[in-house]
């Protein structure tokens, strides 16, 4: 099935898809005690979700590489209210190298739900279109 983003899609009793589109505004870097090196950069991200689910995002953002070929790692909390009315948060970890969009990973981290959120689990990828970045979540 394919998901158009900014979309609410009930796929079976137990499943659901959604798309959840987000900007970044703004970002710091961030220093790590006792790590002098310039192979990995670590910063922190403030997202606004805009569609799918209205809500913010609070993000610790690792890499390393040069940018258009590096890797990431990504921990974030989202906090928000979907399209249907449900609201909660929830940790998502997602990660991949920038030149292969076929590594791309993306989990809810299970248990980390709270409120309507609380029983979600699953897959959580960025993906980008011609609108931008947003999130295909599928919950399991």
């Amino acid at each position: 099935m394919t998901v158009e983003p900014s979309r609410v899609v009930l796929m079976e009793e137990d499943n659901m898809s959604l798309s959840a589109r987000f900007r970044v505004d703004g970002f710091e870097p961030r220093h790590v005690t006792g790590l002098d090196v310039d192979w990995v950069s670590v910063l922190t991200f403030a997202k606004t979700f805009t569609d799918g689910i209205l809500g913010h995002a609070s993000t610790l953002f690792m890499s390393a590489g040069d940018e258009g070929a590096r890797s990431y790692v990504a921990t974030e909390r989202i906090t928000g209210r979907t399209d249907d009315g449900r609201q909660g948060s929830i940790t998502v970890q997602h990660g991949g190298l920038e030149s292969d969009p076929a590594s791309w990973f993306g989990h809810i981290v299970p248990k980390t739900g709270t409120d309507d959120f609380a029983d979600w689990s699953g897959s959580a990828r960025i993906l980008h279109d011609d609108q931008g970045a947003y999130f295909e979540i599928t919950l399991t």
